[in-house]
């Protein structure tokens, strides 16, 4: 006797794998899902406590800004007093030159030779007119001024002939440059 299997095996085994292989890809499609879900939560918790931490750093920085308007005004201030003190230390020398120059020319005037009429100093500039017996007296005393560390550019602007009681002397003008004397390189004091 013949035995026939009518039921169609082979249509259940294949309907039992596509519901084996549909039920994977549902349960990797959740497991996904879920993973992402996790992630997203975890992004979110990172996110919270980041805006967490700038809220306070916000609220640090606010409690620095009076102490930062505090810091720039001791700026500006310092600056007003070093520029208030630049200026008092420029005049100190621009003083203490003038009385040097004076001194240079007063100690460098022959008082029987030739007589001085007016010294004007504005800033680096000098300016001497006075009267001399003949113009050799005139070029000695100009070499006498080179020869200054404080007078420099020695020149003669004018020289004329004056009559002084019934005398034939040289009126004369001389424009000259002042400054401090540069001090020597400590280096070039210690090859010496």
């Amino acid at each position: 006797m013949l035995k026939i299997n009518l039921l169609p095996i082979r249509q259940l085994k294949k309907r039992a794998k596509a519901k084996n292989q549909l039920f994977s890809i549902l349960f990797l499609f959740l497991f996904v899902l879920a993973l992402l879900a996790l992630v997203g939560f975890l992004q979110a918790q990172n996110i919270d406590t980041l805006q967490k931490r700038l809220t306070s750093l916000n609220k640090e920085t606010a409690s620095y800004a009076a102490t930062l308007k505090k810091i720039e005004e001791l700026k500006k201030s310092r600056a007003e007093l070093e520029r208030r003190t630049d200026i008092i230390n420029k005049l100190k020398a621009d003083s203490s030159l003038t009385v040097r120059v004076i001194d240079e020319v007063a100690n460098r005037v022959d008082p029987k030779r030739i007589w001085l009429q007016s010294l004007n100093q504005q800033g680096s500039s000098l300016r001497l007119t006075g009267i001399a017996l003949d113009n050799q007296t005139v070029a000695q005393f100009m070499d006498k001024l080179k020869a200054s560390p404080f007078v420099n550019n020695v020149t003669l602007t004018n020289s004329s002939l004056k009559v002084v009681s019934g005398r034939n002397l040289k009126a004369f003008s001389i424009n000259c440059s002042v400054a401090q004397p540069s001090l020597p390189e400590p280096e070039a004091v210690a090859a010496k």
